[in-house]
């Protein structure tokens, strides 16, 4: 399928694609960009490839029986990590241009909520709704991957995770109003962990500090650094922790927009965070303070709906005596709720592209010099 390149309401082109397959819950990405892999609420993984143009697609991962629920594309050994409502996980290896699978022993009794790989790609986190955390990793005796779980005080549906770059430090975000920070050390693929601003000793499961918010956490992220921490919850806050000040304190910033759903840093000092407002917004880290920049998909103050009100709706239909045909499209690009964030071009600590993908079976890419640079020439939509 063609990508588009289409103005977005800000005035800025931005460049996505429409695969066709639906609402898209999550999307994951090849080392070189040439591929991606998205979930449209099915219990398949849909991989298109880039050539000639387009997109198009050359493999379907249908070995989940419900819904797949999270994705991972491993960079380093270009292995794909999946979970699933049906309470398993997979990891598939791409051989003689097949994509094999290899069930992993996750051990659940509710459904897999969430999976990602760890830095070094030797060890993966599962969350689920039975309140716990699997870590998993490759057990080389037996050729299986196994796992070792975090229960404690976990007391709801896991609902996000993110890995510190030590590969140790798990933050973890579930639906009891909690973020949390574990230790996820496992001996046997792992090297002891030294000190740092989260922590001295980190046995595996060690809680190293825990928060509380508003509402259900919907997505956690570190930092590039690995000392700063943010997550967003469903009472529309973001929220920010800076271990090198104080590792038990946390900023909450109240915002105006409907609950975001996904953050993800772009910088040491800023953030980008999306959900139900359907437009990325971004935020800095200004003096150890949290604030909010602007809106990368601003509405543009030129547009207007054919149609007021709805009552202005109800009379012209009693006056015309018949149902008229009303199109309601957002000012936005995404035309329903972004689902996930994640990093496209750039270093690691200075991304200069991000893709968002969403439940109106959108991909988009935005190009951060663009967006910030109508930001900076148009204050007074900001």
């Amino acid at each position: 399928m063609d990508g588009s390149t289409e103005m977005s309401s800000s005035g800025v082109p931005v460049l996505h694609w429409n695969f066709g397959i639906g609402p898209i819950t999550c999307h994951a990405w090849n080392k070189d960009r040439t591929q991606i892999a998205v979930s449209a609420s099915s219990n398949e993984i849909h991989i298109f490839e880039f050539r000639n143009g387009e997109w198009q697609s050359v493999h379907t991962l249908s070995e989940h029986d419900l819904p797949v629920t999270g994705l991972d594309w491993g960079t380093k050994t270009n292995r794909i990590v999946s979970c699933s409502q049906d309470k398993n996980a997979f990891v598939w290896t791409f051989d003689k241009n097949v994509w094999k699978p290899e069930l992993v022993l996750v051990r659940f009794n509710r459904a897999a909520t969430y999976v990602k790989w760890s830095p070094l790609e030797n060890k993966f986190a599962v969350g689920s709704g039975a309140k716990l955390v699997s870590v998993c990793y490759y057990e080389q005796e037996n050729h299986w991957w196994v796992s070792k779980q975090i229960k404690k005080p976990i007391r709801s549906t896991v609902t996000c995770l993110d890995w510190h770059p030590n590969n140790v430090l798990l933050a973890v975000g579930s639906c009891d109003f909690k973020c949390r920070v574990f230790s996820a050390y496992v001996k046997e693929v792992d090297e002891k962990p030294s000190p740092n601003p989260w922590g001295q000793k980190m046995p595996f499961g060690q809680l190293m500090s825990e928060y509380t918010v508003g509402g259900w956490v919907h997505r956690v992220a570190f930092s590039p650094s690995g000392c700063r921490l943010a997550f967003v919850s469903h009472d529309s806050s973001v929220s920010f922790v800076d271990s090198t000040v104080d590792s038990q304190k946390v900023q909450n910033l109240r915002t105006v927009h409907l609950p975001f759903t996904t953050v993800e840093w772009i910088t040491e000092n800023s953030i980008v965070a999306a959900g139900h407002d359907c437009s990325p917004v971004l935020f800095v880290v200004s003096q150890d303070i949290l604030k909010e920049v602007c809106k990368l998909d601003v509405p543009s103050a030129t547009k207007s709906s054919s149609v007021n009100s709805a009552l202005q709706l109800f009379k012209n239909i009693d006056r015309n005596n018949a149902a008229e045909k009303v199109v309601v499209a957002l000012k936005t690009l995404h035309q329903n709720r972004i689902t996930q964030i994640l990093p496209h071009s750039g270093t690691v600590g200075n991304v200069s592209k991000f893709t968002t993908c969403g439940t109106d079976g959108i991909v988009a890419l935005w190009d951060l010099k663009e967006t910030l640079e109508f930001c900076r020439n148009h204050p007074s939509l900001v």
